[in-house]
C-alpha cells in the first residue's frame, strides 16, 4: 500500500467548502449523554483550524455509535458539536440531517472561515453499505474532501472512501502522522524492529503476526493469546483463555519464526488466580505448568525480565494488546513494566491504538511514547499489511 499520500497542504482550500471526515465516535455517559472523553474531538482541531485559518468554509462529518434504524437522539451529534464550538471557541453550526434539506441549505450559506456539523453519518442507511448515491449527494455539498478519521479508515463507508470518487481527495494532519510514523515502522523501520502482541486471543492477531514474521526482527508474545502458544508446545494451561482451534497456527508461527530467524520471545512463569476478580490473589506458576484450577493472568517476574531486557535494544517498538488483565491492579504489573520499559527506550515506540493505548494512558506513560495511534481496528489492519479504503482512495503525492 501507498502510504505517501497528499494532505491538506498539497491543495488550495482558500473561499473552498471542505467536507471533512473526523472521527467523533467518542464515549458517552449513558445516562446524561455527556462526553466523558474528548480526545477525539481535540484529536481533529489541527486540521480543522489549520482550514478554517486558510479560508475554507469546514463541513465537517462523523457517525457516532451504531444506530439501528435510522435517526437515534442518543446518537445525536448535537453534544460534540457543543465541545467543538467550546475547543475552536467559535460557533459550530449543525445540521438536523446529514444531505437532507437542512444540511442543504446550511452547507450553502456557509462562509469562509465558519464550520457546519453534519447529524451522525450513520442516520444514513447508505453510509455502511458504502452507497454510491449517497456519496455524491455528500459530495455535493463540497469542492474538496479531507479525511483525517483514521479510526474509520478501515471501513469503505461512502463517508470515508465513496466520496472520494466525486471530489479530490486528501488527508488531514492526523492520518498524515499516522501514514508517516506507522506507515515508516513497516516499510523502512531503524532496526532492530521488535513487535510487542498481546491482548486475549490468537485469531484477532493471526493477520499481524503472519505479516510482522515478514518484517520484524523480534515478536514477544503476551495476554492471553500466550496460553494457546504454551498449550501448542504441549503445556497445561489450567483454566486460562484457549483457543484449541488454533493450536497448530500457533506451531506454525513458531516455525515460521525459526525459518525467518526471527526472535520469538513467550512466557515463562505467569501470574494466575482461581478465579477471574479484581481481589483474586496472584499465585505464580511456570507458563507450561499452570494447575487445572488456575487461570493466566498476567507475565510473571522472570517473563517481565527478559521481556523488558528485549527492548532495550532496539530501535523500533510497536506494541498492540496488553500483557494481562491490566484494568485490575494485582494483574496489572506486565502491562506496567512494558509500558516503563519503552518510556526508558531512545528507541521508536508505536502504540498500536485500542486496549494498548488506554494501558499507556492509565498507567501515565503516554507522554514517554513517540506514538499512540487513534485507531484500534484500523490499527491492527494496518500491522497486517492490508489495504486500508480510506487510506487507498486518496491522492498520491
Amino acid at each position: 500500500m501507498n502510504y505517501n499520500k497528499k494532505t491538506v497542504k498539497d491543495v488550495d482550500v482558500a473561499g473552498k467548502k471542505v467536507l471533512l471526515r473526523c472521527d467523533f465516535n467518542v464515549p458517552q455517559d449513558k445516562a446524561t449523554g455527556a462526553i466523558t472523553d474528548d480526545k477525539r474531538i481535540r484529536a481533529a482541531l489541527p486540521t480543522i483550524q489549520y482550514l478554517l485559518d486558510q479560508g475554507a468554509a469546514v463541513i465537517a462529518c462523523s457517525h457516532l455509535g451504531k444506530p439501528k434504524d435510522g435517526p437515534e437522539e442518543k446518537f445525536s451529534l448535537k453534544p460534540v458539536a457543543v465541545r467543538l464550538s467550546e475547543l475552536l471557541g467559535k460557533d459550530v453550526a449543525m445540521a438536523a440531517d446529514v444531505v437532507g434539506p437542512d444540511a442543504q441549505s446550511k452547507a450553502a450559506a456557509l462562509a469562509p472561515g465558519q464550520i457546519l456539523l453534519l447529524e451522525n453519518t450513520r442516520f444514513e442507511k447508505g453510509e455502511t453499505k458504502n452507497d454510491p448515491a449517497l456519496a455524491k449527494a455528500m459530495a455535493s455539498l463540497a469542492e474538496v474532501y479531507v479525511s483525517d478519521a483514521f479510526g474509520a479508515v478501515h471501513r469503505a463507508h461512502a463517508s470515508t472512501a465513496g466520496v472520494a470518487a466525486y471530489l479530490p481527495a486528501v488527508s488531514g494532519f492526523l492520518i498524515e502522522k499516522e501514514l508517516e510514523i506507522m506507515g515508516g515502522a513497516l516499510a523502512d523501520p531503524k532496526r532492530p524492529l521488535v513487535a510487542i502482541l498481546g491482548g486475549s486471543k490468537v485469531s484477532s492477531k493471526i493477520g499481524v503476526i503472519n505479516h510482522l514474521l515478514d518484517i520484524a526482527n523480534m515478536i514477544i508474545i503476551g495476554g492471553g493469546m500466550a496460553y494457546t502458544f504454551a498449550k501448542a508446545q504441549g503445556g497445561s494451561v489450567g483454566t486460562s483463555l484457549l483457543e484449541a482451534d488454533w493450536l497448530d497456527y500457533c506451531n506454525e508461527m513458531i516455525a515460521k519464526a525459526k525459518e525467518k530467524g526471527v526472535e520469538l520471545l513467550l512466557p515463562v512463569d505467569t501470574q494466575c488466580a482461581k478465579e477471574f476478580s479484581a481481589g483474586a490473589v496472584p499465585e505464580l506458576f511456570d507458563t507450561m505448568a499452570i494447575p487445572d484450577d488456575r487461570m493466566g493472568m498476567d507475565i510473571g517476574p522472570k517473563t517481565i525480565a527478559k521481556y523488558t531486557e528485549a527492548v532495550k535494544g532496539a530501535g523500533t517498538v510497536i506494541w498492540n494488546g496488553p500483557m494481562g488483565v491490566f484494568e485490575f491492579p494485582n494483574f496489572a504489573e506486565g502491562t506496567r513494566a512494558v509500558a516503563k520499559a519503552l518510556a526508558d527506550t531512545d528507541a521508536i515506540t508505536i502504540i498500536g491504538g485500542g486496549d494498548s493505548a488506554a494501558a499507556v494512558a492509565q498507567l501515565g506513560y503516554a507522554s514517554k511514547m513517540t506514538h499512540i495511534s487513534t485507531g484500534g481496528g484500523a490499527s491492527l489492519e494496518f500491522l497486517e499489511g492490508k489495504e486500508l479504503p480510506g487510506v487507498a482512495c486518496l491522492l498520491d503525492k
